[in-house]
């Protein structure tokens, strides 16, 4: 954990690193295999459960996989009044009574996590999830947490800007 400077006020940020990262996917990927329920198909809500369901994937040996588009966070502690779906949407017909998993990086205000739900689960699928980590306030708590923790965590997929080209002097 960390402390970083923004909007000129310290916030206490959690900070996961890649060896923190790959401890933490080796330890979720054991406690969903210890739990007995075996997944046809890894859904990630992208963009943060992208690198957690991959990884997730290769853990659990579930070759399909596939992903939500969602946009709920717009920058630190901002969000939309909703979350939305991003085009292009996933082939509903694929899952249709399929044991899914859905994974994303964190269940903050969980609303996300139960727009993707109620989506998945009007398909006849049954719905597991597993996020890094869960907040003490999300309104979903996850089938499967690695942590639980209310600071602002940092992944180290987006700890740092875009990368944008590099100007010729």
């Amino acid at each position: 954990m960390a402390y970083h400077a923004d909007s000129a006020e310290l916030i206490h940020k959690e900070v996961l690193t890649w060896e923190g990262f790959g401890d933490a996917n080796r330890e979720l990927a054991q406690t969903i295999a210890d739990s007995g329920f075996d997944p046809e198909i890894i859904i990630a809500v992208a963009r943060g459960g992208l690198v957690p369901a991959g990884a997730l994937s290769y853990s659990l040996g579930v070759k399909l996989s596939d992903a939500m588009n969602v946009e709920f966070y717009t920058d630190v502690h901002q969000t939309l009044p909703d979350p939305i779906l991003l085009e292009p949407l996933l082939d509903t017909n694929s899952i249709r009574g399929k044991r899914l998993l859905v994974v994303d990086d964190v269940a903050d205000s969980g609303r996300t996590l139960a727009l993707v739900i109620e989506l998945l689960k009007e398909q006849g699928a049954e719905v597991k999830t597993a996020c890094i980590y869960a907040k003490s306030r999300t309104i979903v708590q996850p089938d499967f947490v690695w942590k639980h923790t209310d600071e602002w965590i940092v992944f180290p997929w987006s700890a740092q800007p875009p990368v944008t080209p590099r100007s010729e002097n």
